[in-house]
């Protein structure tokens, strides 16, 4: 998979608007590192990088725009991280499953905002269903329960901004 100018200006957008303060992204050979000031300034490097992995930081309150590398020693499996692969559902306290989102953005429980929401607290879901829609730069993403069962919480306010891997529902299975 390569990596664009045009993808590279579209993660730098999304970088400055969400909450996050560093971004670490290692596709084959390509490893991209971008670190964002309290003002809001945003500095990246391209360097060479055998490793896959994608690191997005929470935010720090003593940042300072430059630009930054992956501390040794923190790694994390291509298959755990990488944007193709599926959140791993391992059930939470009470037995219940959460659905977590695949990717940073926009999280929406209906396909408009005037359409009744994919699910509510008691629908009954199986794997193929669709639960909500993730919208970053004005691309949606699908988000399909993978289990079966029914909506125990939702863990996620309507039209606010989710991280990668954060729980939106939690599923009682069957």
């Amino acid at each position: 998979m390569a990596i664009e100018q045009d993808d590279v200006i579209k993660i730098l957008k999304l970088m400055d608007e969400s909450d996050f303060d560093e971004l670490h992204l290692e596709i084959g050979d390509l490893k991209l590192s971008i670190a964002k000031s309290g003002t809001g300034g945003l500095s990246a490097v391209r360097e060479a990088a055998p490793v896959s992995a994608v690191e997005p930081r929470r935010p720090s309150t003593t940042s300072a725009a430059k630009a930054v590398q992956a501390p040794p020693g923190i790694q994390s499996t291509p298959a755990a991280n990488s944007p193709q692969a599926v959140p791993v559902q391992t059930a939470v306290a009470g037995g219940l499953i959460p659905i977590q989102s695949p990717l940073l953005g926009t999280f929406y429980r209906g396909a408009k905002p005037e359409a009744p929401p994919f699910v509510a607290i008691g629908s009954r879901v199986t794997k193929e269903d669709t639960v909500c829609l993730i919208e970053v730069m004005k691309t949606f993403t699908t988000v399909k329960s993978g289990v079966d069962g029914r909506i125990a919480k939702i863990c996620a306010e309507n039209a606010q901004m989710v991280e990668y891997q954060q729980t939106l529902f939690l599923v009682e299975p069957e």
